[in-house]
């Protein structure tokens, strides 16, 4: 790789010793395949915490519990400044159609209490259609 396209003052800050970094987080399997599963950046600090799985995959773990969720469409979860944390996770939420009991962001953040660490509890919630 000779370098970021348009970006010049980039490509130092990722090669090291003729190595390129990009700063992706991926696992080697046992039978030698390797998984990329996110990206080192979307690790979320809230309170000095890591907010990532055994996998570093960040919030990643966040999203397959909303993702369980039956009235959940699709989710993305962002870290979001805190004044008080640092960062905090943030959820952008799609809702899925036809529920009579559409819930609320306190109906979400009541089910992922019971499903995760709370410092991993997303503070705040986006709803998208």
């Amino acid at each position: 790789m000779l370098g970021y396209f348009n970006y010049p003052l980039g490509t130092p800050t990722c090669m090291k010793g003729g190595w390129f970094y990009t700063g992706d987080v991926g696992v080697v399997h046992s039978y030698g395949y390797l998984e990329m599963n996110n990206w080192s950046e979307h690790v979320i600090i809230s309170g000095g915490e890591n907010i990532r799985s055994v996998e570093d995959i960040g919030s990643v773990e966040i999203e397959s519990v909303l993702y369980i969720h039956p009235a959940v469409n699709w989710t993305a979860v962002v870290p979001r400044s805190d004044e008080f944390w640092g960062e905090s996770p943030c959820a952008f939420v799609s809702l899925k159609h036809g529920f009579s009991n559409e819930p609320g962001e306190r109906d979400i953040i009541d089910y992922c209490r019971a499903k995760m660490a709370h410092f991993m509890l997303p503070k705040n919630m986006v709803f998208k259609d």
